[in-house]
């Protein structure tokens, strides 16, 4: 009897020894599989840090092979471009950690796959001594004339290929020189300009007229107005309560058309709309243009905010529709819907990383364009498209107008509680070979014609 109460206890015991033994398995392939890649690119593996101290980090490449960033053999990390590219390459550290390219791309820098990252010990057998190159989307001529037309005034400046989604520009003010980043941590995160802040994926900013395309074709999709109906501007819309908008510097429009509008950026007519649309019809182009969405990869974009639809009072309807109220917006968000106009209602999602390069010369990885999202109809695209041409033309944006180039765009004068206007540009331009999109903001700056709109000209210029 004694040795059966044995038996029983010693069959206890291995159960419970399989069970916890079954447990543990569980947990290992939970690590191993799902939770495997956000683990190797934690910032505290110290499996990724230890490799970092024998291993040549690998270079950053411009779309032309122009070095944006190396490791010299003295270790130190060097940055040719300097304060002009720091919104693409961001900065590597020992004491301050990684951002921009230098962090999302850490991995293939350090010729850890992340496959290579889950064999623990056994990924030290196939590791080089030098990681990969880092070949990206970024056109320096463009970079340059994004940087040099902001120059000390706080802004930001991206450009994309329409139908692709590459980022030909990132550009952001005040920059930081990523040489010398770790001497100056110190000063540089104190500053009131925020110059660590990537304004172009990580800025607020109310978009003020910028918006009108997009409530344009809502009004239009959901039928609230057609192209032939007229709208009364005489400089003042009562939107109830006791308040009212107004056109900037007292303008009059008169009798025009939804063409006419966009043309002249009236905010009459788009308040109207805007209260026509209420808050549902708001909501939904907004998330149909993807503003409630996230990108991923290497653009790690703030979301959008927005007001409480639900709740808007028809006065911030109508703020809403003219790119003010509680609407706050990034640069990136802005080009994408320019896209969604200039490459017939399909947003291209952006992308940074080209190729990733052995140091033998293979290709191991090479980005393919991709779709994020169908905002609008072809057909309604080509209106839009076409009102936005005719700002160039004829209307608030003919300040970005190039020989020979077929430019679209509109301005934006966006009112900041803070201080002085910012000035807003976002369009597209069809060049020989391809058509770009992009969007420009420079903060307090004033008008968006007479601000953002000359450095659309210059980047245009330089990609001809």
């Amino acid at each position: 009897m004694s040795d059966w109460k044995i038996k029983r206890q010693v069959l206890r015991a291995a159960a419970f020894l399989m069970a916890v033994f079954g447990l543990l398995a569980v947990y290992v392939i939970y690590l191993s599989t799902w939770e495997a890649d956000d683990l190797a690119k934690n910032p505290l593996n110290m499996r990724t840090a230890a490799a970092r101290a024998d291993i040549q980090r690998g270079s950053i490449l411009a779309a032309d092979g122009q070095v944006l960033a190396e490791t010299k053999p003295n270790g130190s990390r060097v940055y040719p471009f300097g304060a002009e590219m720091a919104a693409v390459t961001g900065y590597n550290g020992e004491n301050i950690g990684s951002a921009g390219i230098e962090g999302h791309a850490n991995q293939a820098l350090l010729g850890l796959t992340a496959d290579m990252s889950r064999l623990g010990p056994l990924s030290q057998l196939l590791q080089s001594d030098r990681g990969n190159d880092v070949k990206l989307t970024i056109e320096p001529a463009a970079q340059k004339a994004a940087a040099e037309g902001l120059g000390n005034r706080r802004g930001a400046v991206v450009v994309l290929d329409a139908r692709t989604g590459a980022v030909l520009a990132m550009a952001s003010t005040p920059s930081y020189d990523p040489n010398n980043i770790e001497a100056n941590w110190k000063q540089l995160s104190g500053q009131e300009d925020s110059p660590l802040l990537n304004r172009t994926v990580q800025g607020l900013y109310p978009p003020g007229s910028t918006i009108k395309p997009m409530i344009a074709d809502a009004a239009l999709t959901d039928g609230v107005t057609n192209q032939k109906e007229i709208f009364d501007c005489d400089g003042v819309l009562d939107v109830g309560g006791g308040h009212t908008i107004r056109e900037s510097h007292g303008e009059v429009h008169g009798r025009i058309d939804l063409r006419q509008a966009v043309t002249e950026s009236c905010n009459i007519t788009f308040g109207t709309l805007g209260m026509r649309m209420g808050d549902d019809k708001l909501q939904k182009a907004f998330s149909r243009f993807g503003f409630d969405r996230e990108i991923g990869d290497e653009i790690l974009m703030t979301k959008s905010h927005f007001p409480a639809f639900g709740k808007l009072s028809a006065g911030d309807q109508a703020q809403t529709a003219i790119g003010q109220s509680a609407l706050l917006v990034t640069p990136m968000h802005m080009a994408l819907l320019a896209d969604a106009f200039a490459n017939g209602g399909k947003v291209m999602k952006p992308y940074l990383v080209q190729q990733v390069i052995t140091p033998g010369g293979t290709v191991v990885h090479e980005t393919r364009p991709e779709k994020w999202l169908t905002a609008t109809t072809p057909e309604m695209a080509a209106v839009i498209d076409s009102f936005m041409e005719g700002v160039v033309t004829k209307g608030t944006g003919t300040a970005a107008r190039v020989s020979g180039v077929r430019v679209t765009g509109k301005t934006g004068t966006a009112e900041n509680a803070a201080g002085k206007d910012h000035a807003w540009f976002i369009g597209s331009a069809e060049l020989a070979k391809r058509k770009i999109v992009f969007a420009i903001i420079v903060e307090n700056a004033g008008g968006g014609g007479t601000e953002a709109a000359p450095i659309a000209k210059s980047i245009i210029e330089s990609l001809m």
